[in-house]
Formats: C-alpha cells, structure tokens, sequence
C-alpha cells in the first residue's frame, strides 16, 4: 500500500509540475507581448489588465502599441458583454 501511495504522489507531482511550468511559460509569454503593447498607454495599469486577460485567452497580442488587431482575430473580436465595445487594448 506504501508503494502505491508513494507512487500516486509522484506521478501526481510530475503532472502538476508539469501544469505550472505551461502557465508561467504562457504568463512569461503575455508579460512581454503585453508590456510592449501597453508601453505607450496612458493607462498602463488599465491597458496591461486587459492585454493580459485577453492574452490568455487568445495566446497572441498584436505588434505595436496600437492598432494592428488584424494579426489576431481572437484578440480583435473580443467585446465586453456589457458595453459591446472592443474589450483588448
């Protein structure tokens, strides 16, 4: 019972560590895409809240610091569901 104990812990651990690692590459990946994009904001804070969400969600940002939406439909099409108005910076 010991043994497979110890052996339901480890695979457990491996997959979670695993997990972690694709998140924070992924988070890594959005912090820079998202700084760039945010850096010329007059709202940084603002601008790099939403640059994040919409990030994650979409695995992509456009280039530059505005306009450019083209390079990523997801991140173009994206709309708050309470002002219907474009939702990523």
């Amino acid at each position: 019972m010991k043994i497979f104990s110890f052996t339901l812990a480890l695979i457990l651990l491996l997959l979670t560590s695993s997990y972690l690692q694709s998140t924070m590459a992924a988070s890594d990946f959005c912090n820079s895409k998202c700084n760039g994009r945010c850096s010329a904001a007059g709202k940084t804070q603002r601008c790099m809240r939403y640059c994040l969400m919409c990030c994650q969600e979409c695995k992509c940002v456009p280039s530059g610091t505005y306009g450019n939406k083209d390079e990523c439909p997801c991140y173009r099409d994206k709309v708050s569901p309470i002002t219907k108005r474009a939702k990523c910076p």
